[in-house]
């Protein structure tokens, strides 16, 4: 995990305890006594790419510090039905509490490594790279980006705050390509800030307008043809990244990806996506 996730994964999980247990696991509190012990597998129920087990022990070792816990099996690694991802003994009732929301947490991400991985086979040996987007669940963006990364996926930026992206809308709120490339430069000299700088285009004369101009490190070809993408790509002839973006699908990505683009960040990735069914059972 990078350093810099850690914090909001640690918060996410604060609020997911609260959010789930509140005032007090009742159910368990009233049925398994205090001191015994237990054990549990992770049982996987589906075919996918797994993703979550470090995030699954830090939930255990959250709520019971003295946890045992047994990887079985890595992120990342292909998973069928049957398989054993990890075993768990501790409390019985602090693994009860955990159960939901380490389900909760690994089946989706399973979801979404498994499915960036399949749009990941999709382009291989094309050169390009699938990126994936903002289009998250609020809250769980971090946890959304880790499981791309798992499924072979790079991450675009995390947030508004480590990368400029003049968009359609800044740009015609600012009154043109131009003009916000230049207002960026000035900002970003002024606040004595170095963040890459990406600028999406909807013709061939933004294109001239950004490369005019300069000082740019990315273009992103929005909703552009396939036929499009491939004269766009010749226009730029490696001056900067390309990306395409907008209207992509699992059926054209590989036609996107052969104009020789260098990124395709598709939104499906994380917002159209289907958990992985995954279980928590008790075992000897």
């Amino acid at each position: 995990m990078k350093p810099e996730y850690k914090t909001f994964v640690e918060e996410l999980i604060e609020l997911a305890i609260r959010e789930d247990i509140g005032d007090g696991d009742h159910t368990s509190l009233a049925s398994v006594p205090e001191s015994t012990r237990g054990r549990m597998r992770l049982l996987v129920k589906q075919p996918g790419i797994l993703a979550g087990v470090e995030i699954a022990e830090m939930v255990f070792r959250r709520l019971d510090a003295e946890v045992t816990f047994e990887k079985v099996l890595d992120d990342g690694a292909k998973v069928e039905p049957g398989d054993v991802a990890f075993y768990v003994e501790g409390k019985e009732r602090t693994m009860l509490q955990a159960e939901r929301i380490v389900l909760n947490i690994m089946q989706r991400m399973t979801g979404v490594a498994t499915q960036t991985a399949k749009y990941v086979e999709r382009i291989a040996g094309t050169g390009c790279r699938v990126l994936d987007t903002r289009k998250t669940t609020p809250g769980m963006r971090v946890l959304d980006k880790m499981a791309v990364k798992i499924g072979g996926g790079e991450n675009h930026r995390i947030g508004l705050f480590d990368m400029v992206l003049l968009k359609d809308n800044h740009i015609d709120f600012c009154g043109g390509v131009a003009k916000a490339i230049r207002q960026v430069h000035e900002y970003l000299a002024a606040k004595g800030k170095k963040l890459p700088i990406e600028v999406e285009v909807r013709t061939m004369e933004d294109i001239d307008e950004a490369l005019g101009v300069g000082g740019i490190d990315r273009i992103m070809l929005d909703n552009f043809s396939v036929e499009q993408t491939r004269e766009a790509v010749a226009k730029i002839a490696g001056r900067v990244e390309v990306e395409s973006s907008g209207g992509i699908t699992f059926d054209t990505i590989r036609d996107y990806a052969e104009c020789g683009v260098d990124f395709i960040s598709v939104g499906a990735l994380t917002h159209q996506i289907k958990s992985v069914d995954l279980s928590l059972k008790a075992c000897e």
